[in-house]
């Protein structure tokens, strides 16, 4: 067994134009001095990272290495979330998600698409020059407006978006091939890879491409009602990333999944600050322990509620308490007493 490495933290969600969010030294030293012993770096966020840089240098790799390790910190992942979703976009969301491209694609879908591509493609060499096995994404949809089967799909309409979604990511799934880095899609709401069926879906798609892989978030799983312990043991084989996310699903007489419309606090399922949801971690880190789980536990912190700055200062904590460190040996090997070939058979009275 291994233990599971962390506490880290996803810098998304906290960079910004102020210190100490505002280079990754400064948020480096902040994220140290709360605990945490390693850090994913959102690949979009030039206050942070440089991605065609650490692309094509290996030195610029080093000097981002070098400023974590000032601060006791490990480069766990990059993660091109935002670049992934543009991979595939439905026009319903053209306007929605234009804004995460460069300025320069913005209101050209085929400029940007081809520019989020080359943007993977670029983390595939950064994340191998950083030495890294893992990186997350998101897969982008072009199925998702047709979630519900109302009106009517037409036949094949579902198969022909998971055709076109495939075609797009293989290239990208050969160039991490080619860099030995596992492509990990978050499974979420939003993206054509939301659910377990989908990940199989798009699997079959892309010929069972030994770097297509999950990054695991319970969060998401709540808020679906699905089974997300035992989608741990379903797909465990594929689950290489691990997002520390809690969340709480309350139905009630007025709305359900869907939430009605309604603002996060309002929802009937939202994301909470870790400890402060339903997700029942104890188990999940259980899991991780016995099954051999080899990176790292990831805070992503989203919360309608809390301060971001205290969901960031108890997750450490929380993530820390709650990782096992595993055992070297039997808890009742003092009661062994020793035994050969010989002895067992005639244990079980064989001659």
């Amino acid at each position: 067994m291994k233990t599971i490495k962390g506490p880290a933290l996803f810098l998304a969600q906290f960079a910004g134009d102020e210190a100490p969010f505002n280079s990754l030294d400064s948020i480096a030293a902040w994220a140290s001095g709360l605990g945490y012993k390693g850090v994913q770096i959102p690949s979009w966020d030039a206050r942070l990272f440089d991605l065609k840089r650490a692309a094509e240098s290996r030195t610029y790799c080093d000097e981002v290495k070098g400023t974590l390790a000032e601060h006791g910190l490990a480069l766990t992942e990059l993660s091109t979330h935002l670049q992934g979703q543009l991979v595939a976009v439905h026009p319903a969301y053209d306007e929605m998600f234009d804004g995460f491209a460069a300025p320069e694609v913005r209101g050209n879908p085929k400029a940007r698409q081809e520019w989020a591509v080359g943007q993977l493609k670029l983390a595939a060499k950064a994340s191998q020059n950083l030495g890294l096995t893992d990186h997350g994404t998101f897969s982008g949809s072009l199925a998702w407006p047709y979630i519900y089967p109302w009106p009517q799909r037409p036949a094949g309409l579902i198969e022909t978006a998971f055709d076109e979604l495939a075609k797009r990511w293989r290239p990208i799934l050969d160039a991490f091939d080619e860099a030995g880095v596992n492509l990990c899609y978050e499974i979420h709401p939003g993206e054509d890879l939301h659910d377990g069926i989908t990940f199989e879906m798009f699997l079959e798609r892309v010929g069972n491409h030994p770097r297509c892989h999950i990054l695991y978030d319970p969060s998401h799983l709540i808020l679906q009602q699905l089974d997300y312990r035992g989608f741990l043991d379903v797909y465990r084989e594929h689950i290489q990333m691990f997002h520390v996310k809690d969340a709480e699903f309350n139905p009630s007489p007025k709305q359900g999944v869907y939430s009605g419309y309604q603002s996060w606090a309002d929802r009937a399922g939202r994301f909470r600050s870790l400890g402060d949801g339903q997700i029942d971690f104890k188990s999940i880190f259980s899991w991780m322990a016995a099954n051999d789980y080899h990176g790292w536990a990831v805070l992503e912190w989203e919360c309608c509620l809390k301060h971001p700055e205290v969901g960031a200062r108890e997750g450490a904590t929380f993530i820390r308490d709650h990782i096992i460190e595993v055992t070297e040996r039997a808890f009742d090997d003092f009661a062994a007493g020793g035994a050969d070939e010989a002895a067992n058979r005639r244990i079980l009275g064989l001659k």
